[in-house]
């Protein structure tokens, strides 16, 4: 399938290609107007390219892969821009705030009730979503957020959760084990919230904040959850998750307490 059309305005998709495009050129060593002399086309169109401002054909993607010797990286970074673009399978209610999240560089998470869909497992995922494509739609998610360069993410989990039984034994024991690694990676910083009272906090709620300073945020509900970028709603949940900082362990503490749990619960 051939992409043709151009937008006159980036969109997340078409920003997370151009920024897989740049990085290989950068690994390759080359400067765009090098590479634009390999490819046959201009050093403007390799930059719109790499900026997101155009969708390139297949042909192209293959010459990029060609001249940059990506072994197949940028075709397969263009196949999954066209996925993205064909449709995401998520619940409708989610549909906008992937696309914010996608392109984030710092994401913010507050989780109640099971741990945060960037984080799970595979096999914890399967045993919330049941459905393989779901299952498989949440895994390249994490894929595209978390591959380089990934944005900072700051995670404030309920307690609860380390206790609270998703699956099997092992796959809690997994899950928390993989919590353990995550928060060892540069640029993540998980904190566990003791069974305390948090005024401000009601809801779970995830804001991803863009180079710009520009942000979108996600706030669940009992029936699902909607993405919201009115300001009020922005400067009250920026808010409620410094407050959520203060009352949580540190980084060191929310390591020893998950460690504790998979030995008293989850072993």
């Amino acid at each position: 399938m051939a992409v043709t059309r151009e937008k006159s305005k980036s969109s997340p998709e078409l920003r997370t290609f151009g920024t897989e495009v740049r990085r290989l050129r950068e690994v390759a060593g080359l400067k765009q107007v090098e590479l634009a002399t390999l490819v046959n086309v201009t050093r403007a169109y390799v930059s719109h390219v790499e900026l997101g401002k155009t969708c390139c054909r297949y042909d192209f993607a293959t010459r990029l892969d060609a001249a940059l010797r990506a072994n197949g990286e940028v075709i397969a970074a263009w196949n999954a821009l066209v996925e993205s673009i064909k449709s995401a399978k998520y619940a409708a209610h989610f549909v906008n705030f992937p696309k914010a999240e996608s392109t984030a560089s710092l994401i913010r998470v507050y989780e109640t009730h099971i741990v945060n869909g960037l984080f799970q497992t595979e096999a914890y995922a399967s045993a919330i979503l049941k459905d393989p494509a779901d299952v498989a739609t949440r895994m390249n998610r994490q894929k595209h957020v978390l591959s380089d360069p990934a944005p900072k993410i700051f995670v404030v989990l309920e307690e609860s959760i380390l206790r609270r039984q998703v699956g099997t034994v092992q796959v809690m024991r997994e899950q928390l084990e993989h919590l353990l690694e995550l928060s060892h990676r540069n640029g993540i910083r998980l904190q566990v919230l003791p069974t305390v009272y948090v005024e401000e906090a009601r809801a779970a709620f995830a804001i991803a904040t863009q180079g710009d300073r520009s942000e979108a945020a996600y706030i669940v509900t009992g029936t699902g959850g909607f993405t919201s970028a009115d300001a009020e709603d922005l400067a009250a949940l920026n808010e409620t998750f410094a407050s959520l900082q203060a009352e949580a362990l540190n980084v060191r503490d929310t390591r020893a307490l998950i460690r504790r749990v998979i030995e008293e619960r989850w072993t």
